[in-house]
């Protein structure tokens, strides 16, 4: 396994000495946002976590090498090719490695590849989850699969409302991962603070949220964390006009036949088209409030 993996040494040093590290995605790079504004968010991110006392490890796929702890190059290089980049889940791991190809990791294989370099806490915007009218269809994302057996606890601003939220959370119930509310007993709807749906649990502290995690890992109970940290308020979306954008959206895409992993990035883009950039804004500022709340739950890990 290590002969394909390649871990930074800033990374690999700081795993050495039992610093806190935090695992951050690509797919937001390539997929997520546009150029360059998708490039500059990275950078950010990771200086943010530096800041909270972590080292960042950005993870994703380049020439067939999985990849923890990107360069400041390589990331401007999948920023750069975007959507040319293929979207590596889980699936296409093998594929990517053995042909040699550039990659960018959603969270499934980011938390694939985090684990084998023993890190335990990943900050992304929002995670992969069951589609509109996934109970006909069978559109549900592999990172809810991954969730139940990969030990790696992720925080993220919920699930964007582009898919049904009370099926992705009855999905992961089912599996038996915990979903946390930091600061919160409603479960957050990534461009917003609510969506109608609670929490499993709530967590006041990063030292709680620690806690939890180390217990679960301890007691042998195999699978992830959802920390579920909603959107600063100041950067929060009107329910009602993301709602409106986002149904908009959803139509426009069926109309056009959009299917599987294009179904995501198509809509993430009408959105910020509908919404006149404010979503993307918005993506940014969730992001960002992810890595801080990773890095000060990585350190406190690393404390106990």
């Amino acid at each position: 396994m290590l002969k394909y993996l390649e871990i930074s040494k800033e990374v690999q040093d700081a795993l050495n000495n039992g610093q806190a590290v935090v695992a951050l995605e690509s797919t937001i790079i390539s997929h997520g946002m546009p150029y360059p504004e998708n490039v500059e968010t990275a950078l950010t991110v990771e200086k943010i976590i530096r800041e909270n006392g972590a080292v960042p490890a950005t993870i994703g796929v380049i020439g067939g090498c999985l990849k923890a702890g990107l360069t400041a190059r390589e990331i401007e290089y999948l920023g750069k090719k975007g959507q040319e980049v293929l979207k590596v889940s889980r699936r296409d791991l093998p594929y990517v490695v053995a042909k040699g190809l550039d990659g960018a990791t959603t969270v499934a294989s980011t938390m694939i590849i985090a684990e084998m370099s023993g890190i335990k806490v990943f900050a992304t915007g929002g995670i992969g989850g069951v589609h509109r009218g996934g109970e006909q269809s069978f559109d549900i994302s592999a990172d809810l699969q991954e969730l139940s057996k990969t030990n790696v606890a992720v925080v993220s601003a919920g699930v964007k409302s582009i898919l049904d939220i009370g099926l992705t959370l009855e999905y992961l119930e089912t599996y038996g991962v915990p979903v946390i509310g930091f600061g919160t007993d409603e479960f957050p709807a990534f461009y917003t603070r609510k969506s109608g749906y609670k929490v499993n649990f709530t967590a006041d502290t990063p030292e709680e949220l620690a806690r939890i995690i180390k217990v679960k890992w301890d007691l042998g109970l195999k699978g992830g964390v959802v920390v579920a940290n909603p959107i600063p308020e100041e950067y929060s979306l009107d329910n009602e006009e993301i709602s409106r954008a986002i149904d908009s959206a959803v139509l426009e895409a069926a109309e056009k036949g959009v299917k599987g992993k294009e179904v995501t990035p198509y809509l993430l883009a009408r959105v910020k088209d509908i919404t006149g950039g404010k979503s993307l804004e918005a993506n940014i500022q969730l992001v960002l409030n992810n890595a801080r709340l990773a890095a000060k739950i990585a350190v406190a890990l690393s404390r106990i």
